[in-house]
C-alpha cells in the first residue's frame, strides 16, 4: 500500500468512534425457531474505532490506533473527530413519493375522525388531490419542494433515496416529474433513483383497464424514450390494478428497460406478492396482509421485502410482521427485508431513523436488524450492489456520524435524530 502521506488522494478520515457499523457480518442471520440474534451475531463492527477514505470510497475501517497509522487524520483533505459517537453507513430510503405539491394535513385530522383511506379517496382526496396539485404546480415549485425534502433527508442521515413519479397520470406531467427528480439528483448531494409509478391511481373518468392501456401505450414509451427512469412501479390492490392490470404494465415497463417493483398487499391481500416473484421483481413493497406463502415466494424469488412501518402508523392500520421475513432467512446475498419512510403526503415522515424505531417497537425487529434494513437493505431493494449500505473497504464512503456511541440509538431516541455529522463519498455534506 501507498504511503498515504505522499499520494495526496486522502479524502478524509474519521476517528476516535466509539463504534464504526460496516455492514452484516459473515453468514449473519437467524435461524428459524431461534432467537433474533444479537447485534454481535450480526453486525460487522469495530470499538474505538476510524474510516478513512481514498478517492470517495472506503480504504480501511477499522481501530482508531491502526487506521489512523496507515492513515493520518491531519493529511486528509477532511478530518472528524467522532468524539465518541458511532458511525453507521448512510441510510438508504428505498421507497418514497417524495416530489409533490399541495396539503393534504386536513386529511390526517379526518382519519383521527374515523374516516379511512378508501373514504377519503371516494370524497376526492387522497392520490387524486395531489395529482391535481401537482398538475398545477410548474417546474419550479416542484423542484424547490423536492430539494427541500431532500435536505432534510440528508440532515437525518439519509444519503441515498428512491422518489417515485405518479401524481401526474398523464404523459406530460409524469415525464415532468421524473425531469424534475433527475435535476434534483444531479443539484443535490443525496443520491436520487427514479421510479416511474404511472400506476398509481386511477383518474377520474376512466376505468382500471382504459387507464392501464394509456399507461402501456402512451406513458411508458415516453418514459423509455426520456431514459430517466429506472424501474417501473404499479399500487397492485383491489379498488385500484388488478394482478392482471399489474402484470401488464410492469411487463411492458421491463420491455422498456425499467425494472419492476410493486406495491403490494398493502390494504388487502390481493396477489401482488406472488406476481412480484413471478416477474422477479427488484422488490415487493408494504406486505402488511403477507402470508408464510407469500414470505417464501419473494424469498426463492430473490425480491427485496420493503416494509413501511410509517404507513401503518399513520393509518392506523396492523404493522408488517417482521420476523416472517427475518427468521431463516441471512443477510448474504439479497437482504431478507429493507425498511423505508414511504414518505408522501399522506405519510408524512422524511426520517429513517422513526421508521427504524417503529421497525423494533412495531415490527419485532432488533436494534441492529433495524439499522441493517435501513442500509444494506434498501440498497438491496434499489439494486446497488456497489456496496452501498455498508462501510466495508471499496465501498462508496456514504456515512453518518452520531451524536451518540452505539447505532441502538438510531431506533432507541425516536424523537430526534441522532445523527451530527454526514459524509457522502468522503466529502462532508452535513454538519
Amino acid at each position: 500500500m501507498s504511503d498515504p502521506g505522499s499520494t495526496g488522494d486522502l479524502d478524509a478520515v474519521v476517528h476516535d468512534a466509539a463504534e464504526v457499523v460496516v455492514g452484516p457480518a459473515e453468514g449473519a442471520g437467524a435461524e428459524a425457531g431461534a432467537p433474533p440474534p444479537q447485534a454481535d451475531e450480526l453486525l460487522e463492527r469495530h470499538e474505538d474505532a476510524a474510516v478513512a477514505v481514498v478517492d470517495g470510497r472506503v480504504a480501511a475501517a477499522g481501530p482508531t490506533e491502526a487506521v489512523t497509522r496507515e492513515y493520518p487524520p491531519e493529511n486528509a483533505a477532511e478530518a472528524v473527530d467522532a468524539a465518541g459517537g458511532a458511525v453507521i453507513p448512510g441510510f438508504v430510503d428505498a421507497h418514497t413519493h417524495a416530489l409533490f405539491a399541495g396539503d393534504r394535513s386536513d386529511e390526517f385530522e379526518a382519519k383521527l375522525r374515523g374516516k379511512t383511506y378508501e373514504d377519503i379517496l371516494a370524497e376526492g382526496g387522497g392520490i387524486l388531490r395531489t395529482v391535481g396539485a401537482v398538475r398545477a404546480a410548474d417546474d419550479g415549485t416542484l423542484l424547490s419542494n423536492l430539494l427541500t425534502h431532500l435536505d432534510r433527508m440528508l440532515a437525518a442521515g439519509t444519503t441515498t433515496v428512491e422518489v417515485k413519479s405518479g401524481y401526474g397520470l398523464d404523459v406530460e406531467t409524469e415525464l415532468r416529474m421524473l425531469d424534475v427528480i433527475d435535476r434534483a439528483d444531479r443539484r443535490h448531494p443525496v443520491d436520487v433513483v427514479p421510479t416511474f409509478m404511472g400506476a398509481h391511481a386511477v383518474p377520474e373518468g376512466l376505468d382500471s383497464g382504459e387507464y392501464v392501456d394509456r399507461v402501456v401505450e402512451d406513458q411508458i414509451p415516453a418514459v423509455a424514450d426520456q431514459g430517466i427512469a429506472r424501474f417501473c412501479d404499479v399500487f397492485c390492490e383491489e379498488g385500484v390494478f388488478s394482478v392482471e392490470e399489474s402484470r401488464r404494465v410492469l411487463a411492458a415497463g421491463a420491455e422498456a428497460g425499467m425494472a419492476p417493483k410493486v406495491h403490494a398487499e398493502e390494504l388487502t391481500h390481493l396477489g401482488g406478492t406472488q406476481l412480484a416473484a413471478e416477474v422477479g421483481a427488484t422488490s415487493a413493497d408494504h406486505l402488511l396482509h403477507a402470508t408464510d406463502e407469500d414470505v417464501s415466494a419473494l424469498r426463492e424469488a430473490g425480491v427485496t421485502p420493503v416494509l413501511l412501518p410509517g404507513t401503518a402508523f399513520g393509518l392506523g392500520a396492523e404493522y408488517a410482521d417482521a420476523r416472517r421475513f427475518l427468521d431463516g432467512a441471512s443477510w448474504d446475498g439479497a437482504a431478507p427485508v429493507a425498511v423505508a419512510t414511504d414518505f408522501n403526503p399522506n405519510c408524512y415522515s422524511r426520517a429513517m431513523g422513526f421508521a427504524a424505531s417503529l421497525s423494533c417497537v412495531e415490527m419485532g425487529m432488533t436494534p441492529a436488524e433495524s439499522v441493517l434494513a435501513t442500509t444494506r437493505g434498501g440498497a438491496a431493494a434499489l439494486d446497488l450492489d456497489d456496496g452501498r449500505g455498508t462501510l466495508g473497504e471499496g465501498a462508496p464512503a456514504d456515512l453518518a456520524v452520531l451524536s451518540a456511541p452505539s447505532h441502538r440509538y438510531v431506533p432507541y431516541n425516536f424523537g430526534e435524530t441522532t445523527v451530527r455529522t454526514v459524509l457522502k463519498e468522503g466529502e462532508r455534506v452535513h454538519g
